[in-house]
């Protein structure tokens, strides 16, 4: 079965006239364009509330309908869509005002088929060239673009992080899941002078010990049952550039004199090749675990613990931010309703103070992962409380072991609270200690 072409745009037509718009539905729906149409501005709303559109074509004159009243709400609503206003040879004056209003173009009716498929080509093209600009702009922000802050602790930290980024010094990074540790992480190796070269992340938790010295070091095809094929491994990646040790803490303690011998000598062997190989990697590491109480019981050797953090840095709980959280919900809001093309614009008074007075366990992960779904459900410009979906009350009346609700109950806040704090469904199905087709199912069964 053959897979149909995707539609060449997603165009609106908007007019009061049905003869017109039949008439320009069949133009642009012959060129392969995906065409909706609306005879009324309550129409029009309401499609765009549902759909996403590219390019549309407004009407000057919609019946009761101001088209120069409704352009400003679409510009509004949707901000990205390119807008030609419709219009007649009498009315050309005010095309002029739907322009400098933020019409992209207009055209005269009656038109011709061809002059309508060109406006669209036109319009859809310049579009595409937006889009394209803005994926360039996303794929060359500078260095710890976002991570700026008004907090006295966390600009501390950043200045450190500045400071001591240019340099080779190995850095840890600590602080509670869900801080930003590989934002920072990524934005010190942006700072330094490997930063034309790869900087190269290994999730520690998610490895077995014989996986994590493959994924790190490489191994010769036979080496052991499965290896097919040889690999270089993420050490010979990182050649030249960074390393980036996310979730030490849970990096495998049979493995530790391996890290510490690459980390003090620079060497390493692939498992079943006797090649001693040399890289130059600097090294990042973080934690949100006490290595200081896993040496102690020891989970963690000491020496390696001592390599790692010559310059450690400690970000704060989103918490202890409380100056940033507006900031951060703005940033992240306006990256997401691009992202699915929804109306809302701003917060409330009652949902502002709602973000600040929320405890957020799962510091800014769980503010991203609020604001995402408020986005997407929010159907108008505004976000209410209610799109956050956030439990103002979680501080006084969280379960506890012991308290009085049912296990089931007490089983959901304990997974709503590991997810919150996990990066992916599989760490946190491996700290719940079950599978990840499990925890699946557990979402859906407890509604999480």
């Amino acid at each position: 079965m053959d897979t149909p072409a995707q539609p060449l745009g997603r165009i609106l037509l908007v007019d009061d006239e049905p003869a017109i718009l039949r008439t320009f539905r069949y133009c642009l729906e012959d060129e392969g364009y995906q065409v909706s149409t609306a005879t009324s501005a309550a129409q029009a709303d309401a499609l765009l509330l549902r759909q996403v559109f590219d390019l549309c074509f407004l009407d000057l004159r919609l019946g009761d309908d101001d088209g120069l009243e409704v352009l400003a709400h679409m510009r509004v609503q949707a901000p990205w869509m390119r807008v030609v206003m419709i219009t007649a040879h009498s009315a050309v004056d005010t095309a002029v005002d739907a322009i400098q209003a933020g019409a992209a173009d207009y055209v005269v009716k009656p038109c011709s088929p061809d002059q309508l498929r060109l406006a669209a080509a036109k319009q859809l093209e310049i579009r595409r060239l937006a889009e394209r600009l803005e994926h360039l702009e996303g794929s060359v922000r500078k260095p710890g673009e976002g991570l700026d802050s008004n907090n006295p602790a966390m600009m501390a930290v950043l200045q450190t992080a500045k400071q001591v980024a240019d340099t080779d010094a190995n850095i840890l990074i600590l602080g509670e899941s869900g801080t930003g540790k590989g934002e920072l992480a990524q934005a010190i190796h942006g700072w330094s002078k490997r930063a034309k070269k790869a900087c190269v992340t290994i999730n520690c938790p998610s490895l077995s010990a014989e996986l994590m010295e493959s994924e790190l070091f490489g191994h010769n095809r036979g080496s052991f049952t499965g290896a097919t094929e040889s690999t270089q491994g993420r050490v010979s990646q990182a050649d030249g550039g960074t390393l980036f040790l996310d979730e030490i803490g849970d990096f495998p303690l049979a493995l530790q004199p391996k890290l510490l011998r690459f980390i003090q000598d620079k060497v390493y062997e692939r498992i079943g090749d006797p090649q001693t190989r040399q890289a130059d990697v600097r090294i990042l590491a973080a934690t949100n675990l006490d290595l200081d109480e896993m040496a102690k019981n020891g989970q963690f050797r000491e020496d390696l613990k001592y390599r790692l953090n010559v310059i450690t840095l400690t970000l704060p709980a989103l918490r202890e931010r409380r100056e940033d959280i507006l900031v951060l919900a703005e940033r992240f809001l306006a990256r997401f309703v691009s992202d699915y093309a929804r109306p809302a614009r701003a917060f409330s008074d009652e949902a502002r103070e709602a973000l600040l007075n929320y405890p957020w366990p799962g510091n800014i992960r769980e503010l991203r992962n609020v604001i995402e779904r408020a986005s997407i459900l929010c159907p108008e410009q505004q976000v209410q409380v209610s799109h956050l979906g956030l439990n103002l009350n979680e501080e006084l009346n969280s379960p506890y072991v012991g308290g009085e609700m049912s296990l089931e109950d007490l089983e959901k806040a304990h997974i709503s609270a590991v997810l919150a704090n996990s990066s992916t469904l599989d760490q946190a199905a491996k700290t719940l200690g079950i599978d990840a087709s499990t925890l699946y199912r557990k979402r859906k069964q407890l509604g999480l």
